[in-house]
């Protein structure tokens, strides 16, 4: 079998970690995709893959052996776009997934895409929840929150960060918490898909990280809905300042509580699966994401 090939069906095996998803990845069969890691085991004389029913993980030779090859196809991948360089051109479907309270940042940068890019076409997919970018066939993901899967390629686009906060009427009928673990007294509303589950997480005076352990009768992944009970007094919420929660603050609807509590920041990541794979149509809306995003950075509460 050609060598280069098994190389390369090899990293597909370990990076989506599975035979069926990287033949998925690859048009290929899941048989030819065995075929080529039997023959690089074959030749090598080790195993490279610990096989279950369910999924492949490295061996210890594999994963050194992972890290070499992924160097070497980065390089002829390198080495490929270089030399097409001034021909390349945007063309093809870009199947993108985008967090819902962020379609008004990447919206316009959808519109301006297409725009330059005459030859390119997006489907664009929404929602509050994890993606399997592999198993979904998507070439890229722009959330507010840190990707479950570490082995993605992650660029951050902007920081933003919470703004601790409550309706007047909530107050009318409870005490302001003076200090962090008055929180856990308190019915707090919690969004799903926070890293921390039910620590919530401040730097504090003198900038130490503290947290308190929260509860309360609304978890949710959706922001809107927390956002309303919040509005309508039904507890305290940690609310995105991409959601327009500082309008709310100004306007006296919501009341920012302990100030000298900053929750800690997070980031708009954009990710994709691979590396080496990248391709233009990938690079190019990143670019313009990147741009257009960063012309938000008040609205987003990033410095």
């Amino acid at each position: 079998m050609d060598r280069l090939t098994s190389l390369t069906v090899f990293a597909q095996v370990a990076e989506s970690g599975g035979f069926s998803a990287a033949g998925r990845r690859l048009n290929m069969s899941t048989t030819m995709v065995s075929n080529h890691v039997q023959a690089l085991e074959d030749r090598l004389g080790a195993r490279l893959l610990n096989r279950t029913t369910r999924r492949v993980s490295l061996t210890d030779v594999g994963r050194t052996y992972y890290e070499r090859c992924r160097r070497v196809l980065a390089e002829l991948e390198d080495a490929d776009q270089a030399a097409g360089l001034l021909q390349s051109t945007v063309r093809g479907t870009l199947r993108l997934f985008v967090g819902t309270h962020l379609v008004p940042f990447i919206a316009p940068v959808v519109l301006d895409f297409l725009g330059r890019h005459p030859e390119a076409s997006v489907d664009l997919n929404v929602g509050e929840r994890n993606v399997d970018m592999v198993e979904e066939g998507l070439d890229l993901a722009i959330r507010a929150v840190q990707p479950p899967d570490a082995n993605l390629i992650l660029r951050k686009l902007a920081s933003w960060h919470h703004i601790l906060c409550c309706a007047p009427s909530y107050l009318e009928k409870h005490p302001v918490p003076r200090q962090l673990q008055d929180l856990a007294h308190h019915n707090c509303l919690r969004f799903a898909l926070y890293p921390f589950g039910e620590e919530w997480q401040f730097i504090g005076p003198g900038e130490a990280q503290v947290s308190v352990r929260v509860s309360g009768n609304l978890v949710t992944n959706s922001a809107t809905t927390l956002m309303e009970a919040t509005l309508a007094g039904h507890g305290i919420m940690l609310a995105a300042t991409f959601i327009g929660v500082a309008d709310d603050v100004r306007a006296g609807r919501l009341v920012q509580l302990l100030p000298d509590h900053r929750p800690i920041d997070f980031s708009i990541n954009a990710t994709y699966p691979t590396r080496h794979h990248l391709s233009s149509k990938v690079r190019a809306f990143l670019d313009l994401a990147a741009e257009h995003i960063a012309r938000h950075r008040e609205e987003l509460g990033s410095s």
